[in-house]
Formats: structure tokens, C-alpha cells, sequence
């Protein structure tokens, strides 16, 4: 069973005044209303705005600072001729920085090029040997994109080789900013640009803005022209976007809606591929419609990142910039086999950095793991996946054979991980990022010194966190409250995302009337019953046989809502997030009392703790009825108490099975555990069986006493 704490969003119900009135005045059920409330849409005309997504949250892209040095710039470098070239990050967001704007200068008539370093001899961010190499190539700009906010001797060295640097970047900020000739970045001090939360690629897709709007004669033409860098790049924009788990809210969630939309209308070609390759329903089914933000997030997003953690970006870059649709298809399939190394990679060392661990205790505070030579492209998701197992901040870090280790780290809510690596900045060489996730250079020297200050640092400046992770659902339903129309209304909310979550349910006190196994045993289906309703409950990727519920529990469940279709039929199914038993009677001092008595304590004769012939048979008679006659053939402590009396209890069920299959009436396997759940089938016996000379019984009787 799940130890997490599920912990509900806000205060507020569905019954909540405030929610039903605008649930009244909109026309929409109480629980959409809630969902507006939780994401602090709490008033007409922001729910209005919110449902249909309004275009008025488009910004004008000069408002961020140096966009008009930056735009005049690079038009002049066009104009000109000159050798411009884009410098951008390993990552998705970076790939598709440098797609988009490689495009469409080169739309302007520019021949631009670019470079992308590779992870693992170069690192993040911009290096003097890169520019070195650009300036030999005869270049005079280079733009940064998705990187370079703290390139502050790189930009001053190519001062000197007489190259103009514009920065775009969308990362934490210094208080210095670099010697640059425009520093594009809506996280800087004085930057008045009224949404922060823009992706890298997002700032660049201002940027392209911007020069569409140097370049219009008039209103009308500006805005044709807007109207096509929009259609041009905007799939592209939600990619990035979404990949870099930004916001879904403001700005963003308009782009990433707009992107999706123009996907499902004229899917580009090279992603089409990707999704062919992966093996995609979407792409199996010729259905487009069902295009997501959870397709970017786990189909096209990791098959685009695989590149450059495992080998080079530059394969990902050419995937989208490619007119050949053979060479589409050939890099689609090879991404996809890069990932599935990645994926192995990534399984190998969260194996060995879990070995790795100590014991953690309530002074923990962030978990700080390194190794020699673990692959730097696939640390980040290693530490994501410890952070969201363990649910405490993580930092991975792999040194090589000089003692400088390449860390990535990523944190949970309420620990700024960029804050917390600039109190430990003496001894880093270098570090950057995001408050939850962030990349780090140190010296083996310097390990312990960090394990220690960067311990201390979040535990005097994040107060409260949890060492078990934790699951937010919005409101707990009825049965009547899950309905087709209300997975219809959530689709309003659409996209879902960081900040605007897919809504995650839960319901109380459900009675488990089936469980059935799918997928020759990787995932399961329940079918459970609340207030004379049944619903289907999903779980994907648990086993039957880690499951400890059985037939006749009342569990609670959070879940995620959705469609099904079947026969032309359409039903809601639940998606389950977390499950949990209502109540489990069996206590720790009955456990203790049944380990005792195996082992060899003594009891007494009156606390009736040993199954008399008749609760043996009754005991039997009750598994041999079910074993081969359900779909389910678990069986449980709890199902036999339930079916057979509580006066049997806990202690003295245990014993009856043990002793039934110590007379070899019986053969079972745990699936738990505590050994409460078992596998359990019957041996047809051709004599009868003396269960009173059952050796377990004879040695259990033989330690009893009386008072």
C-alpha cells in the first residue's frame, strides 16, 4: 500500500459559496468551478478568459529589456551579409531555439549556422574553445539561445576577437549581467516584461516577433506578418515549452495551445515520423486529434532530449530543419534507438546510486550522490527519478579521471536549488538553472565541504518539508459527480501542465468488486462501487502481485479522469494516481504476537490463538471454493477473516494457512510484505489427511500453557 500523503489543494469545495456561484454564473458544474478557483481564476471575466484562452495575453515583445538593441541588431547582420551564428543548449528547448531561428533567418535570405557543445566534453553553457572555433569561421554575431546568462568571460573574449554577442536566455539571473551587446532575458532585475516564465524558446520566439515587427510598414501588414511566424513555429514553441516543464499558465499556456492546435490541423512531417517510430497509437491510429501535452511530455520530448544526452543535439537540430523526407524518417528511427540506450543507461545508474545511499534521516535534506564516469547525459533524469521516489531535493553528480564532476540537480516545492548552490558558490567552478532544477561544475576536493554547507543551507531556509512524497488532488467526488460531462468541461482547462495540473481526484470509502489483470500482468483494472455506481480504475505499470487489496475492500483512490470508447459506447474510466486501503485492522501487536509464535514463545491456552479442527475446515472449505473460480485468485488474511468471522482474527487465520499448507492440503506463494497476500492452490489429495498431526500444530500446541 502507498505511504504518500495526499494532501488536498486548497480550502476551498465544491460546495464552497464562492465556487458555486461561479459555477452558477458561468454555467458549469461545481467541480469545474473548483478546478477555475484552484488555479486562482476566482472572478467572471479571468474564467472567461481562461476558458477561451484570450489572445489579449500576447505581450508586445519590446516591453523585454534590450529587445530593441537585440532585433536591430541581428536585422542589421542579415542586411549585411554578415556570418551569424547560433549558439544553443543539449536539451529540447534548446534544439528547438536553434531550429526556429535558424529558420527563419534564413527565411530572411541569411545563411546562418550553429553550434550546439557537446555535454559531455564541453558542458553547458558557452566556452572560449566554441568561440574560438565561430571566430575562425569568420563570424561577427553570435546569438546565444536557451544559455548564456552567466557568460561573462566568454562574452568579454569575444569582445576581443571583434564578435558581437546578443544573449537570450530564460535562466536565474545574476546581479552582474555580461559585457553583451543586448542581454535578452525576462528574469533580469529591470526587466518590466509582465510574464517570467517564458521558455528559452519562447524568449526566441519574441525575438522573431520583434523583427517582424521592425520590419512591417504599417498595422495591417505587421500583423500578417505575426500572423505567419505564428503558423510557421509556434508547434515548435509548445514543444520547447512543454519539454522544459514551464508553466501552463499566461503566455504559455496560449502558445502551447495554439501549438497543439496547429499540430492536429498540419502535423510537420519530421514529427509525424518521430511518432511513427515510437510507435504511437496517435501515429498507429492517423489520429492527430488526440495530440497532448502529455504526447510531448513522454513521446516526442525524451526521443528529442536522447541526442544530446547520449550523443550529439546536432542530430535532433537536423531531424527538424530537414527537407528530405527519407533523412526525416532515418533520424525519427535513429532518435528512437538512442533513447532506448538512454533508457538502459538511466535504469543502470539509478540502481547503483540507489546502492549508493545511506540511511536517510530527518536531518537529510538533500540527497548529493556521485561516481566515476556515470553518464553525464542521463544524471538529470536519475535525480528526478530519486527525487520523486524519495521526495527530497537531489543532486548527481559524475566526476572524471581529473576529479571535476559535472552535477545536475532537481528539487521540490519549497527549496530553491539555484538559491541554495550560490550559498555554496566558492565551492563550485560553476552552476546555473532553474529553483527546481540546475547543473553544477565542482572539484572532487570540494565534495564533502558542499554535501555539508548545501545540507545546512535548506534545512535553515526551508522549514516543514516532508521526507514522504507527497500527491495534490483538488476536492474528493461522489459517484455522481464522475461523469462524461465533466471529463468534457475539464477539456476547457486544456493544456495541463505545470501550474494548471491535469486535475487529479479523490473518492472515499469505494467497495472493490473485481480485480483482473491486463497486459499479461504489468498493469491492473479494478472495478469498484460507490453510492450503487461501479467505476473502472486503472493502474498502470502495478503488477497484480504488488497489489495488496482483494475482492470485498473499501479502498480510497486518487485519480485522473477520462474517456474510454468501446463498441460505441464512451464511459469514464479512472486513471489511478495513488490508492490506499480505508482501514486495515490488523495491528502491529498481532503481527509481533503471530512472529512470536512462530519463532517459538510460549501463550496461553485461553487467549485461543491456535484454530481449532473446525476453523481449519472452515478455513479450507472457504479456499478450496474460491481457488479456480474467480479471476482473481489472491486471497488474503483480511478476505478470509471477512468471509469466515472475525472471531477467527488475525493470529489464529495466519496459523490456519500455514498449517493447511503444512499438512500439504494446500501450496501458496506471498505477494506482500507483511505475508498477508497469497497465491494460493490446492492439492488434490488421494488419502485422507490427520491435520491434527500437522508438525506446525503439534510444535504450536506444545508451547502452550495455562495461567
Amino acid at each position: 500500500m502507498s505511504d504518500k500523503i495526499w494532501r488536498q489543494r486548497s480550502e476551498y469545495t465544491v460546495s464552497s459559496p464562492e465556487v458555486s456561484e461561479l459555477a452558477s454564473k458561468l454555467g458549469i458544474t461545481p467541480v469545474t468551478a473548483l478546478l477555475l478557483y484552484n488555479r486562482n481564476v476566482r472572478d467572471i471575466e479571468s474564467a472567461k478568459k481562461f476558458i477561451r484562452l484570450s489572445d489579449s495575453c500576447i505581450y508586445d515583445p519590446f516591453l523585454i529589456k534590450d529587445m530593441d538593441k537585440a532585433a536591430t541588431r541581428i536585422l542589421k547582420a542579415v542586411e549585411n551579409g554578415e556570418k551569424i551564428v547560433i549558439y544553443g543548449d543539449y536539451d529540447v528547448d534548446g534544439v528547438t531555439s536553434v531550429s526556429i531561428l535558424y529558420m527563419y533567418l534564413s527565411w530572411l535570405g541569411s545563411r546562418p549556422s550553429y553550434y550546439i557543445p557537446g555535454r559531455a566534453k564541453e558542458g553547458y553553457g558557452v566556452n572560449n574553445e566554441a568561440i574560438d572555433k565561430i571566430s575562425q569561421e569568420g563570424a561577427s554575431l553570435i546569438i546565444t539561445v536557451d544559455t548564456g546568462i552567466t557568460a561573462f568571460d566568454e562574452a568579454k573574449y569575444a569582445n576581443t576577437l571583434g564578435i558581437d554577442m546578443v544573449i537570450t536566455d530564460h535562466h536565474e539571473c545574476p546581479e552582474l549581467l555580461p559585457e553583451a551587446l543586448a542581454v535578452v532575458n525576462i528574469k533580469r532585475g529591470d526587466c518590466p516584461y509582465p510574464f517570467k516564465e517564458l521558455a528559452g524558446v519562447g524568449v526566441v520566439f519574441k525575438l522573431i516577433c520583434a523583427m517582424e515587427i521592425s520590419l512591417s510598414k504599417s498595422e495591417d501588414e505587421k500583423e500578417k506578418r505575426l500572423a505567419k511566424v505564428f503558423e510557421k513555429y509556434i508547434d515548435l514553441v509548445a514543444i520547447g515549452t512543454v519539454a522544459d516543464v514551464m508553466p501552463l499558465v499566461d503566455e504559455n499556456r496560449l502558445f502551447v495551445s495554439m501549438g497543439l492546435s496547429s499540430m492536429k490541423k498540419n502535423i510537420r512531417p519530421c514529427i509525424r515520423m518521430l511518432l511513427e517510430a515510437s510507435g504511437s497509437k496517435i501515429a498507429l491510429g492517423n489520429d492527430t486529434s488526440a495530440l497532448s501535452s502529455s504526447t510531448i511530455s513522454y513521446t516526442l520530448a525524451p526521443r528529442i532530449n536522447a541526442a544530446g544526452r547520449m550523443e550529439s543535439a546536432q542530430s535532433a537540430v537536423e531531424f527538424f530543419l530537414s527537407d528530405d523526407s527519407e533523412k526525416s524518417r532515418e533520424l525519427a528511427i535513429k532518435l528512437c534507438d538512442i533513447n532506448r540506450r538512454r533508457q538502459e543507461e538511466e535504469n543502470l545508474i539509478v540502481d547503483s546510486a540507489v546502492k549508493k545511499m545511506g540511511k536517510i534521516t530527518e536531518d537529510t535534506r538533500i540527497i548529493v550522490l556521485s561516481e566515476r564516469d556515470w553518464s553525464s547525459g542521463v544524471i538529470g533524469i536519475v535525480a528526478s527519478r530519486i527525487t520523486e521516489r524519495f521526495g527530497l531535493p537531489c543532486i548527481i553528480i559524475s566526476f572524471d579521471e581529473n576529479g571535476v564532476g559535472k552535477g545536475s540537480g532537481r528539487s521540490i516545492k519549497g527549496v530553491n536549488l539555484v538559491e541554495a548552490l550560490s550559498a555554496c558558490s566558492d565551492l563550485l567552478i560553476k552552476f546555473g538553472g532553474h529553483s527546481l532544477a540546475a547543473g553544477l561544475t565542482i572539484s572532487s576536493e570540494n565534495l564533502e565541504k558542499f554535501i555539508s554547507r548545501i545540507n545546512g543551507y535548506i534545512k535553515s531556509h526551508s522549514e516543514n518539508i516532508s521526507l514522504v512524497p507527497t500527491i495534490e488532488y483538488e476536492a474528493e467526488l461522489s459517484s455522481r459527480e464522475i461523469s462524461i460531462k465533466q471529463v468534457k468541461e475539464q477539456e476547457m482547462l486544456e493544456p495541463f501542465g505545470v501550474s494548471n495540473p491535469i486535475p487529479v481526484f479523490r473518492i472515499c470509502g469505494a467497495l472493490v468488486e473485481d480485480i483482473m489483470e491486463l497486459a499479461g500482468g504489468r498493469h491492473t483494472k479494478l472495478t469498484v462501487s460507490k453510492d450503487g455506481i461501479s467505476h473502472q480504475v486503472l493502474l498502470f505499470g502495478v503488477p497484480r502481485s504488488t497489489l495488496d487489496i482483494i475482492v470485498s475492500d473499501r479502498v480510497d483512490v486518487l485519480f485522473c479522469m477520462s474517456l474510454n470508447q468501446y463498441k460505441m459506447t464512451t464511459s469514464v474510466q479512472l486513471i489511478a494516481r495513488d490508492i490506499k486501503l480505508c482501514r486495515n485492522d490488523v495491528t502491529s501487536d498481532e503481527r509481533k504476537k503471530y512472529s512470536e509464535l512462530m519463532a517459538g514463545a510460549t501463550h496461553y491456552r485461553d487467549e485461543d490463538l491456535l484454530p481449532s479442527r473446525d476453523e481449519l475446515a472452515m478455513v479450507y472449505r472457504y479456499i478450496r471454493e474460491k481457488s479456480g473460480h474467480t479471476r482473481d485468485d489472491y486471497i488474503s488474511v483480511r478476505e478470509i477473516i471477512s468471509a469466515c468471522g472475525v472471531r477467527l482474527g488475525y493470529v489464529k487465520t495466519k496459523i490456519a494457512v500455514n498449517v493447511l499448507c503444512d499438512s500439504e492440503l494446500i501450496h501458496m506463494e506471498s505477494h506482500d510484505k507483511n505475508n498477508d497476500i497469497y497465491h494460493i492452490g490446492i492439492n488434490y489429495v488421494k488419502n485422507k489427511v490427520d491435520i491434527e498431526k500437522s508438525p506446525l500444530l503439534v510444535r504450536l500446541r506444545a508451547n502452550m500453557i495455562k495461567r
